[in-house]
């Protein structure tokens, strides 16, 4: 498909934007010495441009997308509708706080709600996204030890089935990383854990259920050895659409916890945003969160906490987000929210039971909101890998699930199927799983080659990772 650059010619417009009525500004030297290369386009020229465009894409809308540890699940339109409020979606972060006070409510109201569904005491809304929440996360942690006078505490521990992110924001954070192995189970070694703790840990932090979909039974044992030591606890709220409405992080002894509003409350996501991390913390805490929280009763305003660790992200993180975020969670209820984990729980489950007489299922148990399948021994037998399968499910309409993690299991496919799928969709997946464990057995040269049927084929991997083409040159 040729790029928009290489389309059209000299002279060619069309009447969507309006005539420019203001005169020319000449800014002397910071003027550009070429004119600005931009394509000439009739409308319908562009208008197939962007579909042509869209029919290349693949999203929640297209089909089945069990892509693990994600969540990408339907997101009601009736949250864009609301967010798309000219009270909401017309007014600037400068305004004076008597204009906006319903746009305060909406970030008390969101941080009350989210409170009480982890357990937690105070919220921002600051961070942009996940990753960006496990920083502000470890950075609270980080104030609280210094305001003690700890500094020797610089050691944060990470099981080895944590998300890549978590020790990347801890040594972003300042804090040196201790990894700890997992059992048989896949859930955190308790000795591993006992011998890594002492004066110098700072904290853990943990996602539970974990990568492998998993609860880790021992939880209160888990954070009871941390604070023991000293240490906090940290949540990653990757997997929290497994456990919403059942148990709260809070409970199971975690001081701080970051969320995916865009993963788990049902707000857009990929494409590079915007998301939305918000972080949460128990009382002795609060006094460190960044930027400024809502206070107030009847007039609401900001108040920056005492000693806060400073603005992670400028004035109050993606508003829109949460406004989506409070609608899902008003829409559904306390029962809804429940509801929700339940099923995201019954079809990971219902999955995993009907695949496993053929797929190896990476631990066993009872699963949460995702398994991981091992196609190690399959690839021993007939060649084909956990690639050719991703790639294989492409011919048949479905997004591939995560490929190759956690590492803690070889040729690994994550599935998550979440709450917004029928049976009908999980049965149809089921049996595409199915057709193409009996192609490998039969045809794996077909699969090697997979996909045939999408605009683009498989790529090659090596080629694109270490030559990117990343410009377009118009020489």
């Amino acid at each position: 498909m040729e790029l928009i650059f290489e389309k059209g010619a000299k002279g060619r417009g069309l009447s969507i934007l309006p005539k420019n009525e203001l005169a020319p500004v000449d800014f002397g030297c910071h003027s550009r010495e070429k004119e600005l290369n931009l394509p000439q386009m009739s409308e319908n020229e562009l208008s197939r441009h962007y579909t042509q465009l869209a029919k290349r894409s693949r999203g929640v809308n297209d089909g089945f997308y069990p892509l693990g540890s994600c969540t990408m699940k339907y997101n009601p339109k009736i949250n864009e509708s609301i967010a798309g409020l000219a009270g909401f979606s017309k007014i600037h972060p400068m305004q004076s706080q008597h204009t906006t006070q319903g746009c305060l409510k909406v970030l008390k109201k969101a941080e009350e709600a989210l409170c009480e569904i982890t357990g937690m005491d105070g919220m921002t809304f600051q961070p942009a996204a996940g990753a960006h929440g496990e920083f502000t996360g470890l950075l609270l942690i980080k104030a609280y030890h210094l305001s003690r006078g700890n500094v020797g505490r610089k050691k944060i521990i990470v099981p080895d089935s944590a998300h890549g992110t978590n020790p990347a924001s801890a040594v972003m954070a300042g804090f040196e990383v201790v990894n700890i192995p997992s059992t048989k189970e896949g859930i955190v070694d308790l000795d591993a854990l006992r011998d890594a703790v002492g004066e110098d840990t700072a904290g853990l932090m943990l996602t539970n259920p974990n990568t492998v979909g998993i609860f880790d039974k021992n939880i209160l044992e888990i954070t009871d050895i941390v604070h023991e030591a000293g240490g906090l606890n940290y949540y990653d709220g990757a997997n929290l659409n497994a456990i919403m409405g059942q148990v709260r992080p809070g409970d199971m002894g975690f001081d701080v916890i970051h969320l995916n509003l865009h993963k788990t409350f049902a707000t857009p996501h990929g494409g590079g945003g915007p998301g939305s991390g918000p972080v949460g913390c128990k009382a002795f805490l609060a006094e460190f969160l960044p930027g400024c929280q809502v206070a107030g009763e009847e007039e609401l305003y900001f108040e920056k906490p005492k000693h806060s660790v400073g603005k992670v992200k400028a004035f109050y993180g993606n508003f829109l987000v949460v406004v989506k975020a409070l609608a899902y969670i008003l829409n559904l209820g306390c029962d809804g929210i429940a509801e929700a984990s339940q099923n995201a729980v019954l079809n990971a489950n219902y999955m995993a039971k009907k695949l496993m007489n053929l797929y190896d299922i990476a631990f066993e148990g009872n699963w949460m909101h995702e398994f991981v399948m091992s196609l190690e021994e399959l690839k021993k037998k007939t060649g084909v890998s956990a690639m050719d399968i991703a790639k294989g499910l492409l011919d048949y309409g479905i997004h591939p699930p995560t490929m190759y993690f956690p590492l803690i299991v070889h040729e690994a496919l994550m599935v998550e199927p979440t709450e917004t799928e029928s049976r009908e969709t999980l049965d149809r997946a089921i049996e595409v799983f199915e057709k193409l464990y009996d192609q490998a057995q039969k045809e794996p040269e077909k699969l090697h080659n997979a996909p045939v049927s999408t605009p683009v084929g498989r790529p090659d991997e090596v080629k694109a990772a270490r030559h990117p083409i990343l410009r377009y040159s118009f020489e």
